[in-house]
């Protein structure tokens, strides 16, 4: 029963990937190319916070980023620098834009044959701006019952 709902997922999945809306088809081109996690911020709270990002690594690695989409076969990677808070290297990247209001990105981890490491278990964060030089990404979580906004600021290399 399970793995049929979650082939029936996948297929849903497919379908939906497949037809992409015009403004969603423009913001795939314009993520196409090579950019810059600049700054992560929290909003909608307050104190201080520590925080892992993907699965992977603290929010400290990730400021300064560099991150690639590849737009005619959806595939990207990020890189982290290495550090002795952070385990440097490239992580390879499957990713689309979906639509919605607004529009996110989603991403989930692949490994260098293109296969997925993580079960089909993705990422997707609110598309809240995205300019030729300039993106801002948003993600709702929950910390200790309250809503965070995590913010993504990148530019564009």
């Amino acid at each position: 029963m399970r793995k049929s709902i979650l082939m029936l997922g996948a297929l849903v999945l497919l379908v939906t990937s497949c037809s992409v809306s015009k403004a969603a088809r423009q913001q795939q081109n314009l993520l196409s190319g090579s950019w810059t996690l600049d700054d992560i911020s929290y909003e909608n709270n307050t104190g201080n916070f520590q925080s892992t990002h993907f699965n992977d690594a603290k929010d400290i690695c990730f400021e300064g980023s560099g991150w690639f989409f590849r737009d005619n076969n959806s595939t990207g990677r990020y890189t982290i620098s290495p550090s002795t808070l952070c385990t440097g290297g490239d992580r390879f990247i499957r990713w689309s834009v979906v639509d919605g209001s607004p529009n996110q990105l989603q991403f989930k981890l692949i490994d260098e044959k293109l296969k997925d490491i993580t079960g089909g278990m993705g990422y997707r964060l609110n598309i809240s701006s995205l300019t030729e030089q300039e993106m801002v990404l948003r993600s709702n979580v929950s910390v200790d019952g309250e809503r965070v906004t995590v913010v993504y600021k990148f530019t564009k290399k």
